[in-house]
Formats: structure tokens, sequence, C-alpha cells
């Protein structure tokens, strides 16, 4: 990390602060594949820090939005953004350093009542102000008034098309065209209310602070279908019991999330396949075979 840019990223600190601080320490901290990441002291102040190229001020400017947007729910706490800003050498944002602890008896019951929450904060359209990330795939969010369209637009379409771009066998591309044209039989019994949803709720980004109480983090925020963020908890080892049941009792689901929850999550496998190839195709495949034996 270059020199010029911690005094860039204390700068940027003391601007929005409006007090005086010098970075005294930095030290790298483990935070995904994605981004370089720090705890910095100074001033007798602590901060959490991501760092990329120049290029990814974008992405940093939209997790702030995200998290301001979540944080203006008053549903669950996420990290308070800082500050971002970029320089010749580098990309950043500087967040709020919450320290995390284990979770408690009841921790992920307030999780799933939180969780909850949030999706009860509504739009009157589905998308959102601007553009985000979904890990490092860009994400679409142009506002539409109609689920389905987005869906198929903004989602589903969009990780098909960077799969054609990456080479994906035929008869998975196909098969998702075909998934494309023929989604309306699964939502039924389902309306849809653009809900404020987190966007990548998997138990990577979620916390919990010294007492216990629930946190949320990396956003890829947007308005839509509370259900893709409900299923997304059950990708990659799934929560609690206690989430679970937690959140249907603050916000009953509809018929058919079952089925609908394996469409949420192809979106997030076909992206998985995006960035990283491999065995992600097949299980992509799988999801659409299933959702085609429902149409």
């Amino acid at each position: 990390m270059n020199p010029a840019a911690w005094a860039d990223i204390a700068a940027g600190i003391r601007k929005v602060s409006g007090r005086a601080f010098a970075i005294e320490s930095h030290a790298a901290i483990g935070g995904g594949c994605i981004n370089q990441c720090y705890r910095v002291d100074g001033s007798a102040r602590t901060y959490f820090v991501k760092i990329n190229s120049p290029a990814q001020l974008p992405m940093f400017e939209a997790e702030a939005a995200g998290l301001a947007e979540i944080a203006a729910s008053t549903s669950i706490r996420v990290p308070v953004p800082v500050c971002t800003g970029s320089d010749a050498h580098a990309a950043w944002i500087v967040l709020e350093y919450i320290p995390f602890s284990e979770a408690q008896s009841g921790s992920m019951a307030q999780l799933g009542a939180a969780v909850a929450a949030l999706h009860r904060v509504t739009a009157q359209k589905f998308g959102w102000s601007r553009d985000n990330t979904i890990g490092a795939t860009p994400q679409r969010n142009t506002p539409m008034e109609d689920w389905l369209g987005f869906f198929r637009e903004c989602r589903l379409g969009f990780q098909l098309d960077l799969a054609t771009r990456n080479h994906a066998r035929r008869t998975l591309l196909d098969k998702g065209e075909r998934l494309l044209s023929g989604l309306a039989p699964l939502f039924s019994n389902h309306a849809v209310k653009p809900a404020l949803l987190h966007g990548d709720l998997w138990r990577g980004n979620v916390g919990f602070d010294g007492t216990g109480a629930p946190l949320v983090f990396d956003p890829a925020v947007y308005y839509g279908d509370r259900e893709t963020d409900l299923a997304m908890t059950e990708l990659f080892g799934g929560f609690s019991a206690d989430f679970y049941a937690a959140y249907r009792d603050a916000f009953a689901l509809d018929a058919g999330y079952e089925v609908r929850k394996q469409l949420y999550n192809l979106y997030h496998v076909l992206n998985h396949y995006n960035l990283f190839g491999g065995g992600y195709a097949v299980q992509a495949e799988v999801l659409i075979d299933r959702l085609l034996a429902e149409i």
C-alpha cells in the first residue's frame, strides 16, 4: 500500500469528522477475497478500512449508500460508513470498527426478527437508485414496476448473459432461456412487494457485537422480493432454526417459497460460476432442471 494513500485516507477521515486524526498503525485483517482489509488506529480512534484499485471507487460508494439505506430503516445494526475516496494509488471505504463477539442465546432469533423488520421497509419500484455489485460482479438495479421483468432482465438474464460470455455449456444456457420465458407459474400465489433487501445475506456477512446483538455488512442493497434474502440465508451452510422461526413469526411466508427459493439461489450460483467456474455450472443446471419441472 502506497504511503501517500494512507495519508489521503487520514485526510478524508479528518475532513468528515472535523477532528484531528493521524494514522498511528494499520494491521491487515481478514475481510474476504475482493479487497484488502485493515484495522486502522490513531488519535484514540479505530476504523475498519477496505482498499482496492482506484477504479473500484464506485463499488465502495455504492456500499456506503447501501449501509446508509439499511441504517435508516432502524431494523438492524450496520457498520457506520465514515467516508470513501480514491487517489492515484487506491480506492477505499472507511467504516466504523465493531469488535465481533460470539452469538449468545437469543441472538439468532433477534437476527431473524430484525431481517423481517428490514423487509417491512418498502419502495414504489423494484431495484434501487444506483447500481452496485454482488461480490465482484456488477449488479444492475434499474428501477421497474414489474418484479418478474426486473428479475428476468437485471438478475437471472444478466447472469445467463455473463455465462454465455464465459463459455458455459449449451445445455445450461438453453435450459436457462426456457426458464426465463416460463417464470410466471412460480408466482401464482405470491404477490411481490418491493422490500428493502440486504442482497448478499449469507452467514459470512453477519456478525454479533459484544452484547450478542446482530449486525450485517457487505450489502448488495436493492428493493425486491423479500424471499430472495431469505433464500440466500440457506446457501453455504444456512442459519439456525431459531432464525427461521423468528422470521416466520414476524413475517409469514407465502406458499411456494420452497420452490421459489431455488430460483433465487440460482442467481447466486450462476454468479459463483461466472466468478469462479468449476462445479457451479453443474449446480446451476440441477437447479434449472428442478425449476423447469415445476412449470
